[in-house]
């Protein structure tokens, strides 16, 4: 079969393809992006009819793919580690569902937060809601478990959990193809009560859950995903979960670790051959990309006297990316750095593009609200939270999707007057119009701006559901027709700006701005693509 040169997050796209996927379904968030537009560009998907379209928020998009399992089609769910917690009620809720079409969750975590607020490890998730989780330790190796994980789906009727970091999602290695499968037919759940969860079916189908963790352990083992390399010295055994084997290899040039090894990518994790190391071993180190869930586990179930080491005892650092050099000093090996950054080379942040719209609805912004003073302009999560920065400090919040509003509405209802959001449009159709609902029923005095930019921006230019509806959304939300302005935020217009924002602060209600100029990366792209067709 083919033979091809794929990021991580491409090699789960094409292996979905080629399990026969009929949907995929998710909200851009990096480093989970590239797997929906890898299906989006395939011919392949294009001609077999998988759906791709982008959803308005992770949960919206875990509850479709779950409904298309329930019809008996393979689905895909993807997202990145913070969208897990949007989804998290049909997330936990669903492993009591169960599946009927296969169903795999992708999770794409970050550890050492390079876009992300923060770096939660998606594995806890898998382990609170007693679901089968899968985390490659390469390309292939990922390509293979999408595979297997619909198999195993469908075998055990139930969604299996995939969690990839960072490195897995944007590294590219060769990936062989491994052959194609047709789409399941459509087919409904043979037991009529599955998928209703009133308690007398929910602690019936929760107890089957359970049941059914024994032989998923067992498949964990089976499967070859977790494997147990002995080793001649057996001072220390090493647990390397996931990517953190290819760290741990790394360090060895023959291939050949002298400790013996277990490498854990499938869970729940093998206590068979974890208690294997134990019994053999002086003491265990647990290399894992992320939060140390199995060291955690570990210690509460076999303290019994031999050390445990990880990053809960300092041997490796508590927050942040895995690297060799990190594991090799755990493994006490004699490590050779590179010189460390000169004092005297300045960091450069990341900065708002040239030309952007939202530069000038931001220096607006700033001058209108200058007389009322600082602390007042709650953000969100978007290329604007770059306007925290120099030369703007233009906002004072940014938490999670959808937050700027909700956190606006409790400051208002504090008494700080007035409050402002600061929102984007894909940010407001993901997560703030039920925000804005709260702040229309109990009629709080607050001004919202939401950044129009035609596009969602911050993730690479993917369409945003809330190109042309958003003054008839905040309608008919609420909002009075007379509050909801849309301005041009260019420097000409600035004067004019500054005034709109000045009489909405001052209106003792609700009130919607809306300025609207398209994002210039993404106008770019069009134009070029509109080159490319003339050609």
């Amino acid at each position: 079969m083919d033979k091809l040169l794929l990021l991580g997050d491409e090699a789960i796209a094409q292996a979905a393809i080629d399990a026969g996927l009929s949907g995929v379904f998710a909200y851009p968030g990096t480093p989970s992006t590239e797997i929906t537009e890898y299906i989006q560009d395939s011919k392949e998907a294009k001609a077999k009819g998988i759906r791709s379209n982008w959803a308005c928020n992770e949960k919206t998009a875990m509850e479709a793919a779950l409904g298309m399992s329930y019809a008996g089609k393979r689905a895909m769910f993807c997202c990145k580690h913070v969208g897990i917690n949007v989804a998290a009620d049909p997330f936990l809720n669903s492993a009591i569902t169960g599946a009927n079409g296969g169903l795999i969750y992708v999770a794409a975590d970050d550890p050492s937060m390079h876009s992300s607020q923060d770096e939660q490890d998606s594995r806890f998730y898998g382990d609170f809601a007693f679901m089968p989780t899968l985390e490659p330790s390469n390309q292939q190796e990922a390509y293979d478990m999408v595979l297997y994980g619909f198999e195993l789906s469908e075998k055990y009727g139930v969604p299996v959990l995939m969690r990839i970091t960072t490195r897995m999602a944007h590294s590219r290695a060769a990936v062989v193809r491994k052959g194609e499968k047709a789409q399941n037919n459509l087919k409904i759940p043979d037991n009529q009560n599955q998928f209703i969860l009133l308690p007398v079916n929910a602690r019936r189908q929760y107890k089957e859950l359970l049941a059914k963790q024994p032989d998923l352990m067992k498949a964990g083992v089976e499967s070859g995903f977790n494997k147990y390399m002995e080793g001649e010295d057996k001072s220390m055994g090493i647990i390397a979960c996931g990517i953190s084997y290819n760290y741990l290899m790394e360090n060895f040039v023959s291939g050949q670790c002298n400790y013996p090894v277990l490498k854990l990518c499938q869970y729940p994790a093998p206590e068979i051959l974890i208690e294997k190391m134990y019994d053999e071993c002086n003491s265990i180190l647990v290399l894992e990309e992320g939060q140390p869930l199995l060291e955690q586990k570990l210690r509460g179930l076999l303290n019994k006297g031999k050390q445990i080491k990880g990053r809960l005892d300092g041997t490796l650092e508590r927050t942040g990316e895995l690297n060799p050099n990190m594991v090799g000093k755990a493994l006490g090996l004699h490590i050779t750095e590179g010189l460390s950054v000169p004092s005297f080379v300045a960091p450069r942040p990341p900065k708002l593009c040239d030309g952007c719209p939202h530069i000038d609805s931001f220096l607006a912004l700033n001058e209108a609200i200058e007389p009322y003073g600082k602390g007042r302009v709650f953000s969100d999560i978007g290329c604007y939270t770059l306007a925290a920065l120099p030369p703007y400090n233009a906002i004072y919040s940014t938490v999670d999707m959808g937050a700027s509003i909700t956190m606006a509405k409790g400051a208002a209802e504090a008494g700080l007057m007035p409050s402002v959001a600061v929102i984007g449009d894909s940010t407001f159709t993901h997560s703030g119009m039920t925000g804005l609902l709260d702040c229309c029923v109990d009629n709080i005095p607050i001004t919202i701006i939401i950044l129009d930019n035609d596009i969602t921006g911050m993730t690479g230019s993917q369409k945003s559901s809330a190109t042309g509806r958003i003054e008839s959304i905040c309608k008919g939300i609420g909002v009075d027709e007379a509050h909801i302005r849309v301005f041009n935020p260019l420097k000409k217009f600035h004067a004019d700006n500054v005034k709109i924002i000045q009489e909405e602060l001052a209106y003792q209600g609700v009130s919607v701005i809306i300025p609207r100029r398209e994002c210039l990366v993404w106008l770019k792209k069009k134009l070029n693509a509109a080159r490319q067709n003339k050609q």
